[in-house]
């Protein structure tokens, strides 16, 4: 049974621009932001509260929050990986953060230079402080259909990580394809073991499109009434750690195929498109998406 509607989570900001090799002005930033909720994104990943050491495409987050002219309708998250990024998050009156664990322990260990337990111990207080200021809890699940490192993931294990950040507070899981190797049989193995202990209500699918399956995929989650889909405008992105993991699916070909399929979105494929050429203007480049080249050539 298909959903009738879809939530998008838009990651273009933040899971797509971080992984730039160029720094994106600020001017820019702010443009695309306000531009994704003009075109009617309710959800936007804005920033992120990183070390700039490791990530300086990130370093200006603050400063993104601050200059953005907030709509009411939409909620401006940010990825905060440890209490320091969760105090700066607090100051920039961010709606809703986001944590990290890998159903990888390569991936973990390459990534954040601990075991997945570790890291979601590491998680624990971060939690304990959002929900004392009454900030909504995401998780994400990354390398769920395979790791750059280690080959397959096994179901079981990202059905195991996926619970404990339930169990630990988060309130909706998003389970990603980090390197983009998934297939729709792979997807619905994996769908399969974690709907086993987390209703379809709580998760969400987050596909990158390295091997272009990325809507294949999304279509089995879908089919399973998973109402909840991120991606990033123009196929902005990739995986700093995962080499040759090109761009999140793009928001313009996830739109375009949900409309056709009569799923509402609540987005204008249009102000959506000119947002993300926009952003690829000042990138200097072409876009990913094959519906922003089709209604454009």
């Amino acid at each position: 049974m298909l959903p009738k509607s879809v939530k998008i989570v838009e990651v273009g900001p933040r899971d797509g621009l971080q992984n730039e090799q160029g720094l994106v002005s600020l001017t820019a930033k702010v443009a695309l932001v306000e531009q994704l909720a003009d075109a009617g994104c309710t959800v936007i990943e804005t920033g992120s509260f990183v070390s700039p050491k490791w990530v300086p495409q990130m370093a200006d987050s603050a400063a993104v929050f601050k200059k953005i002219k907030r709509q009411n309708h939409v909620r401006y998250t940010a990825l905060t990986p440890n209490l320091r990024g969760l105090e700066a998050a607090i100051k920039s009156k961010v709606d809703e953060v986001a944590i990290f664990g890998a159903a990888s322990e390569a991936f973990s260990q390459k990534n954040i230079n601990c075991s997945i337990a570790e890291s979601l111990a590491r998680f624990l207080p971060v939690i304990e402080l959002a929900q004392k200021h009454q900030l909504p809890v995401r998780g994400y699940v990354s390398c769920v259909l395979g790791c750059p490192y280690e080959g397959d993931v096994s179901p079981q294990k990202v059905a195991e990580v996926s619970q404990q950040l339930m169990n630990m507070g988060c309130y909706e899981i998003s389970l990603g394809d980090t390197i983009g190797s998934g297939t729709p049989v792979k997807t619905q193995l994996m769908l399969d073991a974690v709907l086993d202990f987390i209703p379809k209500n709580k998760l969400a699918v987050h596909f990158h499109d390295t091997y272009g399956q990325a809507l294949a995929n999304i279509l089995i989650a879908l089919q399973q009434g998973i109402s909840v889909v991120d991606s990033a405008v123009s196929g902005l992105g990739g995986c700093p750690y995962a080499k040759g993991a090109s761009g999140n699916v793009a928001t313009e070909d996830l739109v375009y195929m949900l409309h056709g399929m009569n799923i509402e979105t609540g987005i204008n494929l249009e102000r959506l498109t000119q947002a993300g050429l926009n952003m690829m203007q000042a990138l200097g480049r072409q876009s990913n998406s094959k519906v922003a080249l089709a209604i454009t050539a």
